[in-house]
Formats: structure tokens, C-alpha cells, sequence
């Protein structure tokens, strides 16, 4: 039964899928205890404390409402969340927690380890991406920067770009389209422990597609405070990304490089995050959320020519249902 509570709890620190935020809404909600009583739980009660009434094998649920994560690949759009469905089967070892698939290895009191096979979430950043056109110049050691459409001649002579822009007319527009990228299937462990300090989430995932060859670390802290019918949970947690697989993403290719993108290759590094989720419980089943979550990217990732930003923002408000 622990390993349904730790892999429910788990799944609120898990904030880099599209509907991430959603599934945050649906993991606490999921959590034993957190269905309002007529008696309010002490603020700093962890709710895992709280045995469940009985087992379930499935978790079924659903959030309506508007989230948006913010795309840090250039020339791209932000990715809306508008609906979100949280589907999850837990066996004696088997379970399936949306899109993940895992075997536990060990489910004990106040821990659960679980090997775990999941698709890599860094593509679909490559999703919705525009093509335009620019007009770019050298701007010393294989930078490109963006030129201003020809101005009006000032004067007259051979010079008709006016001053300062000499008598070679500025080159043509060039394409530019961020390069595509593919989904990556990663193997694992995945440790979950509880107490009464919050929880924690361990994971350690490598590349068994061939995809990027490379591999992920992270760990995910949360503590969850519930007074009544609120729930307040705030997450930090960090993950390291290897050379191989940023550079896979966020590298730009040999033959992938032009004027207008240099040739780069990413380094390994830390992207860094800190959310709050936060639920009203109206029913048993019905509950209004509220989420939002920061991740600051590693160095090596800003510093790509495909990075417009070196964060990611994503929120998430809406009312959520778990059947």
C-alpha cells in the first residue's frame, strides 16, 4: 500500500511533462487524508501519516481549467494546459503512473525503490516551433545578430542606405527553423521516502534508445500543510543533465549549424526549481487548484543559440476531479 501513497506523492514532483502542473492537482488530491474532514488537521501534520480506509489499484482523475508553460526554445510558442487526465495502475509489483512503467524492487514503511522506464520530456519543447527569416551580420567570434530593414538614403551619392552602412547592401533574409529532436526512452531507479520531515524523490535515469546516450540525477524535496479543507504544498529540488543528453537537445549540430546558428555544443549542468501547489478541497472528489512552478536551466542550456530564455515557467488553475 505505501508504494500507492509514495508513487501518488511522487507524482506531485514531477513538473517537466505538459499537464505537470495538472498531475500536481491529482497527486495531492490523490494523497490518503487529503479529503476534507469536520475536524481541521493540524498545520505541519504530513497526510501520509493517515492510513488509507482500503487499497486502490487504480487512480483515475481529471483538471479543467488554464495553465501555460512558458518555451525556452527560440522561435517557438508557449505550451497551454487547458485539460489534463491522471491515469495510474498499481499492482502488487507492476504499475503504471501516467506514462511511466515501473517494477518495485523494495516497499517498505517509510520507503519505496522502483525500476522505472519513462519517455524523456525534453522534446516537447520541439513542438511547436515557427520557421522565419532574418537578416543577420558577423558579429565577431561566429555570433550572429539580427540587422534592422534597410533605412531610407539620407543622402544622395552611392550610398543607399544612408550613413554608417556603406555601399554593400545588406544580405538576404535566412531561414531559420530550430532543428527537430526526438523522444528518448530512459530506464532507471526511482527511490520515494516519507516521515514525518515531507518527502523525497530520488531518481537516476540513463538512455536505453540510443537517442542521446546520456543520463539524468535528480532529487525533489516536498511538505505538504493542510488545515480543514486547504492543502499547501511547496517543492525545490534540482536535476543534472549530462553532456550527451544536453547537448543532444540543446546543442547545435555540425550540420545543423548556419550563420544564423553557430555550431554549439552543450556541457553538462544543474537546472534548478522551486513550485507551490495548492488545493481547497469543495468535495470529497471536487477540489479547486492552484499551482505554479519556476526552473531555472542550467548554464550550458542558456547559453545555446536555440535557449530564448534561461527559465521555464509553468501554472496551472483550475478545478480538479478524482473519481
Amino acid at each position: 500500500m505505501l508504494r500507492f501513497i509514495m508513487r501518488t506523492t511522487g507524482n506531485a514532483l514531477k513538473i517537466a511533462v505538459l499537464g505537470g502542473l495538472a498531475s500536481f492537482a491529482h497527486a495531492q488530491a490523490s494523497a490518503p487524508g487529503a479529503a476534507p474532514t469536520a475536524t481541521a488537521v493540524p498545520a505541519g501534520t504530513p497526510a501520509l501519516v493517515q492510513p488509507p480506509a482500503r487499497e486502490r489499484s487504480w487512480r483515475v482523475g481529471a483538471a479543467f481549467g488554464y495553465g501555460e508553460r512558458t518555451n525556452p526554445l527560440i522561435q517557438s510558442d508557449d505550451i497551454p494546459v487547458l485539460v489534463d487526465v491522471d491515469l495510474a495502475w498499481f499492482g502488487k509489483r507492476w504499475f503504471f503512473d501516467n506514462g511511466d512503467v515501473g517494477y518495485t524492487l523494495f516497499d517498505r514503511s517509510s520507503s519505496t525503490t522502483s525500476v522505472v522506464a519513462r519517455v524523456n520530456d525534453d522534446r516537447v519543447f520541439f513542438g511547436k516551433t515557427n520557421t522565419r527569416y532574418v537578416n543577420f551580420a558577423y558579429a565577431g567570434n561566429g555570433v550572429t545578430t539580427a540587422l534592422p530593414p534597410p533605412t531610407p538614403a539620407s543622402g544622395g551619392g552611392n550610398n543607399p542606405g544612408g550613413p554608417g552602412t556603406g555601399s554593400q547592401n545588406p544580405p538576404p533574409p535566412v531561414e531559420v527553423k530550430p532543428p527537430d529532436r526526438d523522444y528518448a526512452i530512459e530506464a532507471g531507479i526511482e527511490s520515494l521516502i516519507d516521515g514525518d520531515w515531507g518527502a523525497a524523490e530520488l531518481r537516476a535515469f540513463h538512455d536505453v534508445s540510443g537517442t542521446h546516450g546520456g543520463y539524468e540525477l535528480s532529487a525533489h524535496y516536498s511538505r505538504r500543510w493542510t488545515a480543514g479543507r486547504l492543502s499547501i504544498a511547496p517543492t525545490v529540488g534540482f536535476s543534472y543533465k549530462s553532456a550527451q543528453m544536453n547537448d543532444y537537445y540543446w546543442g547545435v549540430h555540425a550540420d545543423e549549424a548556419s550563420d544564423a546558428l553557430p555550431e554549439y555544443h552543450a556541457g553538462a549542468g544543474f537546472n534548478l526549481e522551486g513550485g507551490l501547489v495548492t488545493n481547497y478541497y469543495l468535495t470529497r472528489h471536487l477540489r479547486f487548484a492552484l499551482s505554479v512552478n519556476y526552473e531555472r536551466l542550467a548554464d550550458e542550456i542558456a547559453a545555446s543559440p536555440l535557449a530564448e530564455d534561461d527559465y521555464v515557467l509553468a501554472y496551472f488553475s483550475g478545478f480538479a476531479w478524482t473519481f
